[in-house]
């Protein structure tokens, strides 16, 4: 439990489908094929890995160029390489950035990660496929995100990292650079939660509006019926008094 780190430093399918890390039994299918898959990083892939960065979740219009143009303000590129697919030629709308620097890394690190880049928030983390060993892409079962509609989580990345186990006390990584951690990350966390919670009270609050102006109009529709129905008692009253009236004129003629 000393061992704790929110973020992985040795890529294990099993933990990383788990929130905490602490998981013994593979709960889907991708964790099993994950267990199962023997992967190599790929041998053609070039220049140093830890002086480069992964950047996904891009604009699929999203060109080299203008990668090239946003992330030379942190620092001197030596590459930029946006991955296509093979048979349609479309981007797979992730690319890898290489610097020449290792202060550039560090700063387009920190500062790039949720940069809007043709109206599209990016994703940026170090390389892992050659620096985190036991590394398992996503299309394997592994990865370090997803989604919860697809019930496929992975947890261990800068995006999901682990949550502290219920019976650790708190402690944090001894290493913050080593670990590539930052606090920040903890603070992005809390700061979704509260977010969510804000938004949860809006919502709430918009339903009690709601349903307060309802019960307003059904009870106006309420008064405004009854009303009706007594004008309308009130006029069938005069007609019938009227012709009263009428009968009783004609039979003293």
């Amino acid at each position: 439990m000393s061992e704790w780190s929110p973020v992985a430093k040795v890529y294990e399918p099993l933990k990383a489908g788990s929130i905490d890390g602490t998981d013994l039994e593979p709960h889907d299918k991708a964790v099993w094929r994950a267990m199962m898959a023997r992967y190599q990083p790929n041998k053609g892939v070039t220049g140093d890995p830890h002086l480069t960065l992964f950047v996904a979740r891009l604009n699929p219009q999203t060109s080299e160029d203008k990668l090239q143009e946003v992330f030379s303000k942190f620092g001197d590129i030596r590459r930029v390489r946006l991955v296509w697919d093979i048979v349609t030629g479309f981007s797979k709308r992730y690319a890898f950035v290489e610097y020449k620097e290792e202060r550039s890394v560090k700063r387009a690190w920190r500062d790039a990660n949720k940069l809007v880049v043709d109206q599209y928030e990016l994703f940026v983390d170090f390389e892992q496929e050659r620096t985190l060993q036991g590394w398992i892409p996503r299309r394997l079962g592994g990865g370090q995100g997803g989604k919860k509609e697809s019930g496929q989580l992975r947890f261990g990345g800068r995006d999901r990292p682990f949550r502290k186990p219920i019976n650790l006390t708190s402690m944090m990584p001894q290493n913050r650079s080593a670990d590539r951690w930052d606090a920040s990350s903890g603070r992005e966390e809390r700061q979704r939660d509260q977010e969510q919670d804000r938004e949860h009270r809006r919502w709430r609050e918009r339903k009690s509006d709601w349903d307060r102006g309802n019960d307003r109009g059904y009870y106006k529709e309420k008064r405004d019926s009854k009303h009706h129905r007594d004008r309308s008692r009130e006029r069938d009253s005069n007609r019938k008094e009227d012709r009263r009236h009428r009968d009783s004129y004609r039979d003293r003629e």
